[in-house]
C-alpha cells in the first residue's frame, strides 16, 4: 500500500510541477484554470497507467 500512495503522490507531483509549462501565455486570463485543467487530466492518466500497468492483484 505504501508503494502505491508513493506512486500515485510521484505521479501527482510530476504533472503539478509541470503543469505551468501547458498553461497559456500570460495576461489572457486563462492561465490558473488551464493548469488545472492538465493536472487533472494527467492524474487520470497517470492512475490509468498503473491501474494497467502496475496494480497487483
Amino acid at each position: 500500500m505504501k508503494k502505491t500512495l508513493q506512486g500515485i503522490l510521484g505521479a501527482a507531483f510530476l504533472v503539478l510541477g509541470t503543469s505551468p509549462v501547458f498553461a497559456n501565455e500570460p495576461g489572457g486570463g486563462y492561465e490558473g484554470i488551464t493548469a488545472m485543467y492538465y493536472a487533472m487530466i494527467g492524474l487520470v492518466l497517470a492512475y490509468g497507467a498503473w491501474d494497467i500497468f502496475f496494480k497487483k492483484d
